[in-house]
């Protein structure tokens, strides 16, 4: 079991996995699902970050190799309007501006 997991959530993915494998899933495909609805159900109580909206890359990166969730990040930090609605081109070239 991943680390961080309680005796409940691994509880929860014994009985996903094996109601999965009673539907006829393959057992690889069920561990699949059982690990992934654990997961969900962590991230959306708060006891594990969603790694998506975190950072905003290596500063040594060019901004146009990085994400657009990392572009974004650093958007937000940089307080730039219209960012959620920008491309990743655009914001690139916003992130450029707005930078000493």
């Amino acid at each position: 079991m991943p680390r961080g997991w309680t005796k409940k959530d691994e509880r929860q993915y014994d009985h996903i996995k094996e109601s999965e494998q009673e539907r006829g899933v393959g057992e690889d495909r069920a561990e699949e699902i059982a690990a992934r609805t654990v997961n969900k159900q962590r991230r959306e109580e708060g006891r594990t970050p969603n790694t998506r909206t975190q950072g905003t890359g290596n500063p040594n990166t060019p901004l146009e190799e990085r994400t657009l969730d990392e572009l974004q990040n650093l958007a937000r930090e940089l307080e730039i309007k219209g960012r959620s609605s920008m491309r990743k081109g655009d914001l690139v070239a916003a992130i450029q501006r707005a930078r000493p």
